[in-house]
């Protein structure tokens, strides 16, 4: 055996040797943590689930074309609502300008992955105040109902890309900071969700019963709340210019929020959006209709924000599926009230029922035809054959996504027809013509088209109520400057007289 060294050797060699050093050991995990940890990638998988359809398509409705095209404008170096310009705030044209900046502008699918982050993040803000206020179960019910549910109304509607999906977190996050106290970042939520779309602000209704029903003095945290809200909004008026940024976001649109004309096309549109948010929430009614009949929640915050909801839906007496987006979180959180107080298997059932109207409506995306986008792709690709990529064109119709197939630049401001003739929305009543354009666009107009005519003008109206022969200064224009080249697909192509 050998000898152990003596104690002069073996201090040696202890402080030759260099000590391992002990790595301190990770704090245990909460059960704030866990409870997270567990939810978020359940969570996060069901809202690529439930999205898959919206990457079928490079384009579901016109508002995704025309922000496409609005970025590509701005890209280029346009002004916003000055030589590009649209009824909507500028939060949304600006995330659609800063991921082409990043991945490019060819196509979408940056956007759909956005799209599916923000109801995730949606769903998340619920699951935080459905625990807050019921438990873990509620919270876990919350989200998983938000996401099956975000997807019940027409694919065009709730699978593009748009206003209302990219508002609604701001919308859930504003409740959730009030429901904890956090007014000014309930200030700025409401902000975020008025910058992506105007009614956005019915947010305001629940914040403010939750502000005046906290307990405490009242005056700071609506103080706070009023500088969180305009803070964000008068920086973006700055950004863009006030009186531009007040006239397309607020004043210049009376003429498009009357209800005169196509009264009953607008409440058919209307009530066929009702029947399918109906069946897409067909799990979360009965809960809700049954608590309110025996009991007292004590939600009323839920009833006004969804009430001040149904409010925004009807401003305007448009009725498009994508404004009914904004009542499916109010929604959600009133089945998951009644769900906690309701006996276990109306949970179960619950469930089962958005399960399958989900996937009805998720199959419904992957396997119904778009005609209107075929039309729009023959369409622009006739635009792409017969003008050079640094010409002009001029699309007189409501589909601006073919400027953006076709590659060509609009040589108008105005990209539908719809500002010009208040035919947005699908009026097809006596208010449609040049004297119920947003007031001094015909100006703007004739302006643009005298210093740089297209080479090409293709008139897609196809006897809708904004054709050419129906307005005066374009038909003058057609006929003192262009030659009639052809027909495809029932627009008919002008190009310019030489």
């Amino acid at each position: 055996m050998l000898a152990e060294p003596p104690p002069s050797l073996r201090s040696v060699t202890t402080s030759v040797l260099p000590r391992q050093r002990r790595r301190p050991a990770d704090p245990p995990a909460t059960p704030e943590d866990r409870y997270w940890r567990r939810l978020l990638p359940v969570l996060a998988a069901l809202a690529l689930l439930t999205r898959i359809p919206s990457f079928r398509h490079p384009l579901w409705n016109p508002d995704e074309g025309y922000l496409a095209v609005q970025a590509r404008l701005l890209a280029s170096g346009g002004t916003l609502y000055q030589t590009v310009v649209d009824r909507k705030p500028p939060l949304l044209p600006w995330l659609y300008e800063a991921v082409f900046a990043l991945c490019g502008d060819a196509s979408l699918t940056p956007l759909r992955l956005a799209a599916a982050g923000a109801q995730l993040l949606t769903a998340l803000a619920l699951a935080a105040t459905a625990r807050r206020r019921w438990g873990d179960r509620a919270g876990r019910t919350a989200g998983v109902l938000y996401l099956l549910v975000s997807v019940g109304l027409n694919p065009e509607d709730a699978q593009a890309a748009t206003f209302e999906v990219f508002m609604l977190p701001f919308t859930a996050a504003a409740l959730l900071c009030a429901d904890r106290g956090h007014w000014t970042r309930a200030g700025l939520a409401i902000a975020g969700a008025c910058l992506t779309k105007q009614t956005g602000g019915a947010a305001l209704v629940p914040v403010l019963w939750l502000l005046w029903h906290h307990p405490g003095p009242r005056r700071t945290p609506l103080l706070r709340t009023l500088v969180g809200i305009a803070l964000p909004i008068v920086a973006a008026a700055w950004l863009t210019g006030p009186s531009r940024f007040l006239f397309w976001t607020v004043t210049g649109s009376s003429a498009y929020a009357s209800f005169t004309g196509s009264e009953l096309h607008v409440l058919t549109r209307g009530l066929t959006n009702t029947a399918l948010l109906a069946a897409g929430c067909a799990g979360l009614l009965p809960p809700v209709v049954r608590v309110l009949r025996i009991a007292r929640t004590g939600a009323a915050d839920l009833w006004l924000w969804l009430a001040a909801s149904a409010g925004a839906v009807l401003l305007g007496f448009h009725f498009f599926g994508h404004y009914y987006l904004q009542l499916i979180p109010p929604l959600v959180l009133l089945a998951t009230g009644a769900l906690h107080i309701l006996p276990t298997y109306r949970l179960t059932s619950a469930l089962s029922v958005s399960t399958c109207a989900c996937a009805l409506f998720v199959a419904w995306g992957l396997l119904a035809p778009r005609p209107d986008l075929a039309h729009t792709e023959r369409l622009a690709a006739a635009v792409e054959a017969r003008t050079g990529p640094a010409e002009r064109v001029l699309v007189w119709g409501i589909h601006p996504e073919t400027y953006w197939l076709a590659g060509r630049t609009p040589a108008s401001r105005f990209l539908t027809a719809g500002l010009l003739t208040n035919y947005s929305g699908g009026r097809d009543g006596p208010q449609v013509g040049e004297k119920y354009g947003v007031d001094g666009a015909w100006r703007d107009f004739r302006a643009e088209l005298a210093d740089r005519p297209p080479v090409l003008v293709v008139d897609d109206s196809r006897g809708k109520p904004f054709a050419p022969d129906r307005l005066p200064t374009l038909r003058r224009f057609l006929a003192s400057r262009y030659d009639r080249s052809g027909v495809v697909d029932g627009a008919v192509f002008y190009v310019r007289a030489r």
